[in-house]
């Protein structure tokens, strides 16, 4: 499990007057879409700011990159097992509009059995790990909890990129390191490391591992394609949520979700 996802309003209070059809939503009000991944621990991995407040979580889904690693192949690749069973695509979990993908993992909106409505309860409590994200940011920034007096969206990106940035410095700060008497000059884990910043431009700067690419500069389509479908494969998210289902009744009795 990759994290929790889902999409925050930032209300827009001085909206340019033409585009204030675009931006208003469900609210009455203009606002803009931060789309967010988040851990247990409130850390932010992905963030994709500046859809229109008109759009659901489908739209914003629809342009954000969060699974261009994953379709480019050029992702970390790994294997684990629910319930003896094989997988090696990441998961996040989600709320009941985002589609039935193997990349993302759904509560049940009707339970009927006792193993479906554990499943339930544990799912809808470890997804609310992004809404405390989103809570966390709004009340530790007040110019993300009032309505944005600005009019450009690239300074109102800038804003919200910024405070993510320093919520992440200061959920560092806060972790308690369980390795901190381990020396490491270089993190390889860190999503702010430069290092591992690739700049297609220039090709003679080296990630430091050597993943398959696919579908870069219209190179191996047909494996571009085979990756996308894998994502976005219905089957294989109901074999994987009916192992979870089954796993986290069996694991029932010990803390965490899915016990890994």
């Amino acid at each position: 499990m990759l994290g929790s996802i889902d999409c925050m309003h930032w209300k827009w209070k001085n909206c340019p007057t033409a585009w204030a059809g675009a931006y208003n939503g469900r609210q009455g009000y203009p606002t803009i879409i931060l789309e967010a991944e988040a851990s247990y621990d409130t850390w932010i991995w992905h963030a994709f700011f500046g859809m229109p407040g008109s759009c659901n979580d489908l739209n914003v889904l629809g342009q954000s990159p969060v699974f261009h690693d994953m379709t480019a192949g050029i992702a970390p690749r790994f294997t684990y097992k629910v319930n003896r069973k094989d997988f090696d695509m990441g998961y996040y979990l989600a709320d009941g509009i985002y589609p039935r993908w193997h990349t993302f993992v759904k509560t049940i909106p009707r339970p009927v059995s006792e193993m479906q409505k554990h499943f339930s309860k544990k799912q809808e409590g470890y997804r609310k790990d992004v809404e405390r994200c989103f809570g966390i940011l709004q009340a530790r920034f007040s110019i993300l909890r009032g309505g944005a007096r600005l009019f450009k969206k690239e300074t109102l990106r800038s804003i919200m990129m910024t405070c993510i940035i320093l919520h992440n410095m200061i959920v560092d700060d806060e972790r308690v390191d369980e390795d901190s008497d381990l020396e490491c000059d270089v993190d390889v884990g860190d999503p702010m490391n430069l290092d591992l910043v690739e700049d297609y431009d220039q090709p003679s700067n080296p990630l430091p591992f050597e993943p398959v690419r696919v579908g870069i500069n219209g190179d191996n389509f047909p494996g571009f394609m085979d990756r996308y479908d894998l994502v976005r494969d219905e089957y294989i998210h109901q074999i994987l949520q009916d192992n979870l289902i089954e796993h986290n009744w069996k694991m029932r009795g010990n803390r965490g979700w899915a016990n890994h």
